[in-house]
């Protein structure tokens, strides 16, 4: 595995600790947006395929995320952390001016990736949602209306099936293993609901997979915000028996191949065309 080479971003509300992964030539460029309560040093695995695939991959921690700046997962509007996730593409665009990008999201990050879609579409090769919190979550209903969010972390074995990724993330310092804010729950539900308005992604295919025994953001939940985001070229996959983390599932290696085939098939075009 090829090292990551750390950079800061200058966010809306502080410094955002940033990494890339950068082989030999690259053919495209892969941008990572993590999830709720975790950081981009949990992708190493996700990066390393994706860099043996030809990408220039490009990740941040999200503000009150893993080494950056803010209040522990405290966020109050996901319309700041998507700008902030734009400063990462213009840095990747900047160093691989005539490549084409892709952008892959995971729960928080497939809400945060999907939106990100919705602004700047027409300037991606290609989109790839994982396990995205979309449409009807009720978790967030839940948490809104209970008069003190409780202190419940999350269980480690909903993850996925392989127990030491439940392990890695229970003894990892840059997990927030607290309860949520309610502030970041109702930034949470006006972006969703900010996202089913907005409508279809017309502009750049986007892939959605999903892990059938999803108990952290139900499938069924998902399917229903899907409903409204998928456009032309837009496409879905589900994992019988596979968790909320896909990309650390037993079938690891599937899903990644699943995300590489997509990519390939959309940014051969863009490599003919260079031709």
């Amino acid at each position: 595995m090829i090292d990551a080479v750390a950079f800061t971003l200058d966010g809306h509300a502080g410094a955002l600790a940033a990494r890339t992964w950068v082989g030999e030539t690259p053919r495209y460029v892969a941008l990572l947006c993590h999830g709720y309560g975790e950081h981009c040093g949990r992708y190493e695995y996700v990066a390393a395929r994706l860099v043996a695939d030809g990408a220039a991959v490009y990740a941040v921690d999200h503000i009150g995320h893993g080494l950056s700046d803010g209040e522990r997962v405290l966020i109050d509007d996901f319309e700041k952390v998507v700008d902030d996730f734009r400063l990462l593409d213009l840095t990747a665009r900047r160093e691989h001016p005539d490549l084409p990008v892709v952008l892959v999201g995971h729960s928080m990050g497939g809400m945060i990736a999907a939106r990100y879609a919705q602004r700047y579409g027409s300037e991606l090769a290609a989109v790839v949602l994982s396990g995205p919190v979309l449409g009807r979550w009720a978790a967030v209903d839940a948490l809104l209306t209970a008069e003190e969010i409780p202190d419940t972390p999350i269980e480690p074995s909903t993850l996925s099936r392989d127990p030491e990724v439940g392990r890695a993330y229970v003894a990892d310092p840059l997990v927030w293993h607290g309860p949520f804010k309610r502030t970041t729950v109702q930034a949470l539900k006006t972006c969703i609901d900010t996202i089913t308005a907005a409508g279809a992604v017309d502009d750049v295919p986007v892939l959605w997979l999903h892990g059938e025994d999803d108990r952290l953001v139900p499938l069924d939940g998902t399917a229903t915000g899907w409903s409204s985001l998928a456009g032309r070229g837009s496409s879905s996959k589900t994992y019988p028996e596979a968790r909320h983390e896909i990309f650390n599932e037993t079938n690891r290696d599937e899903v990644l191949g699943d995300v590489v085939d997509f990519v390939g098939t959309h940014i051969r075009p863009l490599e003919t065309l260079e031709d």
